[in-house]
């Protein structure tokens, strides 16, 4: 958890060099770097899919639905979405419009917190046909 929102012990802080530019208006942070933790959870690409393995045809109601999995996951090991280190994001057909959402559902998950370091890989197709999102995790617990 990231030491900034008031835990005694953070098992990670991201952080981003004056070197490079601010990626905080495109919701990420470049480095994380993990110190203190005693589990690492792995948490595998979270797609669209509503509980009943349906997707919506909507890239924005997958990416919330997928976001919405990825918090179920976590908090199913005691964990939350601030413990998550690094994330990895692939979008079918990437657009800008589509770059655009992500980051403002960023934004509203990890409101005034440090964003973890993350990578968007645009992809043709995903596992599943009509899938559009998936999101894969690393998160670091006490």
């Amino acid at each position: 958890m990231n030491s900034k929102i008031g835990f005694p012990m953070c098992s990670f802080q991201v952080f981003n060099p004056k070197t490079l530019y601010n990626p905080r208006p495109f919701a990420y942070s470049h480095v994380a770097e993990v110190r203190h933790f005693l589990r690492v959870l792995h948490i595998s690409g979270q797609g669209g899919e509503n509980q009943r393995g349906q997707l919506s045809l909507d890239f924005a109601e997958q990416t919330h639905q997928a976001f919405l999995n990825l918090k179920n996951a976590l908090e199913s090991v005691d964990a939350s979405l601030l413990d998550i280190a690094v994330l990895r994001i692939l979008v079918v057909d990437h657009s800008s419009k589509k770059h655009q959402f992500l980051i403002q559902e960023m934004q509203q998950l990890w409101k005034d917190q440090d964003f973890p370091a993350c990578t968007l890989i645009p992809v043709p197709c995903l596992a599943i046909q009509g899938m559009l999102i998936e999101i894969e995790a690393t998160a670091y617990c006490m």
